[in-house]
């Protein structure tokens, strides 16, 4: 943190996409969890997990009140990889510290893991709810727990069911993440199915999916889950098919337009289900004239 800039960040420092624009406002660092062996996020030694001290936050939340930044802030993401492992307390005070510096402020955002909602009852999330949280990202991964098991996710369907409807209970709108890949060529259909099934029985307000990558190398995956095997473009298209085909969502938005995704899709489910299994379906069949994003052009 300098005189300069109020706000002490330590790299790299993630956020999802649709919080391109918003405040980045670290109160944790790293991962409470950070043993997912798909995940490179939050391996490199400055991100070992820690809480950062209250004084500190609520000196940045203040300070920020009176820089330019804070004053043009109309969204807050905080950071880093799960901010609601911190007590209640904790939250609200950081929560009335937003409201009281940065007054523009209309939505607060926060990476959230099902096991974090664990000791926190609907009542406390409705109090969160109430000053401001208005948004929970949950890496749902997958809703298959042999996958889940595998990549040592440390949750299952169920904890992650518990999860969501706790959080759509308290009137915090959810955005769920399903990795397409993770099971592997063996475990794809049980993957697809089995996430498709999560999604039917929590029915999240915004629904995105992410493909597998691995920037760093594959070995602490396949450490831990030795028969998985790289699903290919198609495969990773048929898969797709699948997971979208078996949706039976009321009122949810999909995105599937990460850069890590071969084919971007958008819509609005479920007026535009047979809309995007058109498209894959025709990239299935003729992946020659599909508009794929060139492997150069995707990343994390």
């Amino acid at each position: 943190m300098s005189n300069f800039f109020p706000i002490r960040y330590v790299d790299p420092v993630y956020r999802p996409p649709s919080e391109a624009e918003s405040l980045i406002l670290p109160i944790t660092d790293g991962c409470s969890w950070n043993r997912c062996t798909f995940c490179e996020m939050y391996t490199a030694p400055q991100k070992k997990f820690r809480a950062r001290a209250e004084e500190e936050v609520l000196e940045t939340i203040r300070r920020l009140g009176e820089h330019p930044c804070g004053h043009a802030a109309r969204r807050v993401f905080l950071a880093d990889g799960d901010a609601t492992v911190l007590p209640t307390r904790r939250l609200l005070a950081v929560l009335a510290a937003i409201r009281e510096h940065l007054p523009g402020v209309h939505r607060i955002s926060s990476y959230c893991l099902p096991r974090n909602l664990r000791k926190k009852s609907v009542g406390e999330l409705k109090e969160l709810a109430d000053a401001g949280l208005r948004l929970a990202y949950i890496g749902a991964e997958s809703g298959d727990d042999t996958v889940l098991e595998r990549v040592d996710k440390g949750e299952t369907f169920e904890s992650t069911r518990e999860s969501l409807e706790k959080l759509g209970e308290a009137g915090i709108t959810r955005s769920v993440m399903i990795l397409n890949g993770l099971g592997g060529a063996r475990h794809s259909e049980a993957h697809a199915l089995r996430s498709a099934e999560l999604a039917n029985a929590t029915q999240p307000e915004f629904l995105a999916t992410l493909v597998v990558s691995f920037p760093k190398g594959d070995g602490r995956l396949r450490a831990a889950f030795p028969d998985w095997e790289l699903l290919d473009v198609t495969g990773l298209l048929r898969e797709m098919e699948r997971f979208i085909g078996h949706l039976a969502l009321k009122r949810t938005v999909f995105r599937s337009d990460h850069a890590s995704n071969w084919l971007v899709l958008r819509g609005n489910l479920p007026q535009d289900k047979e809309k995007m299994l058109a498209c894959l379906r025709d990239a299935i069949a003729e992946p020659e004239s599909a508009p794929l994003r060139p492997a150069w052009a995707r990343g994390l």
